[in-house]
């Protein structure tokens, strides 16, 4: 997979010429050390700590929620993170235009934090769920779409409760809007109950904001980007695609 130069990712909009992304850090988060690697070591991208009692966000292009169990996963996971003094001004910068990229755990604190719709509950089994998964690529406008057209990925889940739920009338906005991003799906990219992991509505695995620049995802991409880890660099083509949403 041909990875994207340091010049083509110049953000339009950086002064300085460099992509500018922040990480947030909570009490409990597990895989922020992944991400700060894998962008380092594929994308030459030094991402910038943020830790969740700041109440502002420096200079950014890009926020990255990541994975883990912030605050102990105490009421509901997200629950608490989402009212931590960082969140505000996130939801200041998605209500600005900013970029935001949240895995697993950074999904359910959007949805706890209404930066997307829906709610993350327990899985259908109530067992903790760790294992590869394929996922198709939904229709619909965003850079997420486009990027990944027509691709079947194959990343790993980790979680407890992963299981997207809204109502119905909020799944129909979704659909006409074209906000799925990402379906549970077979090894050929079929959907359906089979291969649906943790009972989650319409096999969704992921959704994006009405503007598209926000992608939250159960799966993990920064844990599929090297060949010797687990035999999947599919987690690429997702980092090259938020990369490439505020490029």
């Amino acid at each position: 997979m041909s990875v994207p130069s340091a010049a083509s990712l110049t953000p339009k909009f950086s002064p300085s010429g460099k992509l500018r992304i922040g990480l947030v850090q909570f009490p409990g988060s597990n895989c922020d050390q992944d991400c700060f690697d894998v962008l380092a070591r594929h994308f030459g991208i030094k991402v910038a700590p943020v830790w969740h009692t700041q109440t502002e966000l420096p200079a950014l292009d890009a926020v990255i929620l990541p994975g883990g169990f912030s605050y102990g996963d105490y009421l509901r996971s997200g629950a608490l993170a989402a009212h931590s003094p960082i969140m505000i001004a996130v939801k200041d910068f998605v209500a600005k235009g900013g970029a935001v990229l949240g895995i697993c755990n950074g999904f359910q604190i959007l949805t706890e934090s209404h930066l997307l719709p829906g709610a993350l509950l327990r899985n259908s089994n109530r067992q903790f769920i760790c294992e590869y998964v394929h996922l198709a690529t939904a229709s619909g406008q965003s850079v997420y779409h486009k990027a990944l057209a027509g691709k079947v990925s194959r990343l790993p889940i980790a979680h407890g409760e992963g299981r997207f739920y809204v109502d119905a009338d909020g799944l129909k906005r979704l659909q006409d809007q074209g906000q799925i991003a990402l379906r549970y799906a077979s090894p050929i990219g079929l959907t359906g109950p089979d291969f649906n992991p943790n009972g989650a509505v319409d096999q969704i695995a992921g959704i994006v904001s009405a503007n598209g620049r926000v992608l939250g995802l159960m799966p993990h991409p920064e844990r599929a980007t090297d060949s010797l880890l687990g035999g999947s660099t599919d987690g690429l083509a997702v980092l090259e695609a938020f990369l490439s949403s505020f490029t």
